[in-house]
């Protein structure tokens, strides 16, 4: 259905009555399913009839109304976006990429929090079923509820910088979290540390992955000995609690390679609280490169997970997976890079 623009009149000139897809058939001398054709940009339109449809569209100052053509095509053009932590900052890099290509293609965004209990899960999942989304993105290490995964099997899905999710028609983009966390060992390494610790993950291929890169690095360098893991939950608080044990240790690490960056600035809070210089004393390394990490009075070298890279490759696999749901799934890992900052440095002299 075609509406006039609000306030104006319909150029046909038929007593102000709001021009219809019928109207604009007429005017052009072709059928209502061509009219629709042209409206959605269809390659199967031929040139002069095609032309034909944007003038009589012209003259009659006419809009599509996108809910009526949203019930036509039996789409909402809304996507439904499962975020796994609203306060993890590399979200909104990721929503940065992921916005701007589906708002191009016309999909709104739905936005939920995906730290879910029983109950907010059954209820996020029915809104979204019952809304009718074209298609859901699940960012980060998201719960696999029967919910969750039910929805996945019925709606085309795409999985955003995680792993976790093994199904025949999901597909995945996320950043190659093993070669990111060989970098910032091997950063820590080549500075001439030997006892470097690691600030993990919750259970989950992004916290597995970061920390046996870690760990394989220490030991393909010769210094297995010296593997120190304390778990954290990707947060400041429990980053904290994580540094202040290592750096209470008899011989404490000269650097941490912390599984993201907020749990970094929890290691650089315990440090400055124990009166430990970064980074004269102790090396610090996050994870996502986020806006925190960037801050001047922090200047945080951290490995850059490419989010919105991440997030612009995932609305390119999302709409395709839409047009074709059936087809095979897909994994894309981007490539992450290490941004040098000022919380890394040489050991101090003798205590590598």
């Amino acid at each position: 259905m075609i509406t006039a623009h609000s306030g104006g009149h319909d150029g046909d000139g038929r007593g102000g009555r709001r021009p219809t897809m019928e109207d604009v058939a007429e005017r052009a001398g072709v059928s209502r399913s061509l009219v629709s054709l042209v409206l959605r940009d269809s390659p199967k339109v031929s040139r002069d009839k095609r032309e034909a449809v944007l003038r009589a569209v012209t003259e009659l100052n006419y809009r599509t109304n996108s809910a009526a053509r949203s019930l036509a095509e039996r789409r909402s053009r809304a996507v439904g976006v499962l975020l796994n932590d609203l306060h993890q900052p590399w979200f909104a890099d990721m929503l940065g990429g992921l916005t701007p290509p589906l708002h191009a293609r016309g999909q709104r965004l739905l936005l939920g929090d995906g730290q879910l209990n029983r109950l907010t899960d059954e209820a996020l999942t029915a809104t979204f079923l019952e809304m009718g989304i074209d298609g859901l993105v699940l960012a980060g290490t998201m719960p696999q509820s029967p919910n969750i995964t039910k929805m996945a099997g019925e709606v085309p899905t795409v999985v955003v910088g995680s792993r976790d999710m093994d199904a025949p028609c999901v597909d995945t983009v996320a950043n190659d979290d093993t070669a990111g966390g060989a970098l910032a060992t091997r950063h820590l390494i080549e500075l001439g540390h030997t006892r470097i610790a690691h600030i993990s993950a919750p259970t989950g291929a992004v916290g597995t992955l970061r920390q046996q890169a870690y760990e394989n690095e220490m030991r393909a360098h010769g210094l297995g000995a010296h593997i120190a893991v304390e778990p954290a939950d990707l947060t400041e608080e429990t980053g904290y609690r994580a540094a202040l044990r290592l750096l209470s240790r008899t011989e404490p690490p000269t650097a941490i390679f912390a599984a993201n960056d907020l749990s970094c600035m929890g290691a650089l809070a315990a440090a400055a609280e124990l009166g430990i210089a970064v980074p004269d004393r102790l090396s610090l390394v996050g994870y996502d490169n986020s806006h925190l990490a960037k801050l001047r009075t922090i200047c945080l070298t951290s490995v850059d997970g490419a989010a919105v890279e991440v997030g612009r490759q995932a609305a390119e696999a999302l709409l395709a997976r839409i047009e074709e749901p059936a087809r095979p799934a897909t994994t894309r890992l981007i490539t992450p890079a290490l941004q040098v900052r000022g919380s890394t440095a040489p050991p101090p002299s003798g205590r590598g």
